[in-house]
């Protein structure tokens, strides 16, 4: 198409904000904003686009004038809800063709999907559905394209002209190119945060990966592990007995992260995890741990009044300095943490088996708790030399 200046200085705008790392949602605000500028009556648009999360599928976002744009996230379960199964967008996800309008306005007025029916009812005229397709370093299961889906609508009499059309299209073009690489972006960062957690993603994704990089934390450390693991795993074989691990860890690791916590490790079926004290000091850490303890052992009371097999383990809390870093070998590291804090915690965990207990904790995390907890007595830990005293929180 012949281009005008208003769209050239629309897509100068997007290849500028491409190469911000713009917020995707407010990228497509603007877009929608400058194009009624260059007097291209868009009132309504929808941006849509999958990405790779654990909890989310697809994500979209809303904008009309003189709003501030919706974005919104659709979890896995959602794909078969009767307004998604019914929508156009799906129709173009799912179909072979690119693009889709219908009139909603005069003698050529076309129904065929619930949402068309109700954008007439709210004055709307003209309704377009455009698929953008570009690929990513990856291919992501069960989605058959990739790319941005854009719905445009407008409440001008006669609809779209063929010159407003072709304007959508030349800058959905340069909208696509920018959201590729916002999407690329995104999506790095769910990996790294899903698999690393929270601060060793961002660490990571800082440009901290060298082998040995790493720096000296205060934290309060939370070690978990799951009781009779091997005579469960054996009785209720491997499908049963991995859905029951993923309700352990619903309860323990879900508890810890509900609670500020962040989680470092899965080791085998305990979780390894860390309430760092730079966001209010150790009293404030401990208390978020002491609060994440009591809420595991609620969680177990709750999944343990269904059926299956009850669900028992054995915590440990302990504080002190750790290292958080990168350990390995060159090409192939794990973040994590490590030193005597840690080990500790283990050997503190382990102890529970042979004290009767299901908690142990040190003393100085004992003292911040909100009610009064019994001494288990000094207790000399494997690989350590001097005694250490225990107190029993549950």
């Amino acid at each position: 198409m012949q281009t005008t200046p208003a769209l050239e200085r629309i897509e100068d705008w997007l290849i500028r904000e491409a190469l911000s790392a713009p917020d995707i949602a407010r990228m497509f605000a603007g877009t929608c904003q400058r194009l009624r500028d260059a007097d291209v009556p868009v009132d309504r648009s929808l941006l849509t686009w999958a990405t790779l999360h654990p909890l989310i599928e697809a994500e979209s976002a809303l904008w009309m004038p003189e709003t501030d744009v919706q974005y919104e996230a659709y979890s896995h379960r959602e794909e078969d809800t009767e307004e998604w199964l019914r929508s156009p967008i799906r129709a173009v996800l799912i179909g072979d063709v690119s693009r889709l309008r219908r009139k909603l306005a005069g003698g050529n007025s076309e129904f065929d999907f619930p949402l068309c029916r109700e954008l007439a009812g709210q004055g709307f005229t003209d309704y377009l559905v455009i698929a953008t397709g570009f690929r990513l370093p990856f291919q992501l299961v069960g989605v058959k394209r990739t790319g941005i889906i854009v719905s445009w609508a407008t409440k001008t009499q006669d609809g779209f002209t063929d010159d407003q059309m072709n304007a959508i299209d030349y800058i959905q073009l340069r909208l696509a190119l920018a959201c590729q690489s916002s999407i690329q972006r995104r999506i790095a960062e769910n990996i790294a945060r899903t698999y690393l957690g929270e601060r060793a993603g961002n660490q990571v994704l800082s440009g901290r990966i060298r082998h040995g990089d790493g720096a000296e934390i205060d934290a309060v450390i939370l070690y978990c592990d799951l009781r009779d693991s091997t005579r469960l795993a054996e009785e209720l074989g491997p499908a049963a007995y991995l859905k029951r691990l993923n309700s352990y860890f619903d309860a323990t690791a879900g508890a810890v992260t509900q609670a500020g916590g962040e989680i470092l490790d899965f080791i085998g079926d305990a979780v390894l995890a860390a309430f760092p004290t730079d966001n209010g000091g150790f009293e404030a850490a401990a208390r978020q741990a002491i609060e994440a303890v009591d809420a595991v052992f609620d969680r177990l009371d709750a999944i343990n009044t269904g059926e299956g097999e009850p669900l028992r383990c054995g915590l440990a809390l302990s504080a002190g300095k750790v290292m958080f870093g990168n350990i390995g070998i060159s090409d192939r590291l794990t973040f994590s943490v490590i030193g005597q804090t840690v080990n500790t915690a283990a050997r503190m965990e382990a102890l529970t088996k042979e004290l009767g207990c299901s908690v142990l904790v040190t003393a100085d995390i004992a003292k911040i708790a909100p009610r009064e907890i019994q001494s288990a007595g000094c207790h000399t830990l494997a690989g350590f030399f001097e005694p250490v005293e225990l107190f029993r929180f549950r």
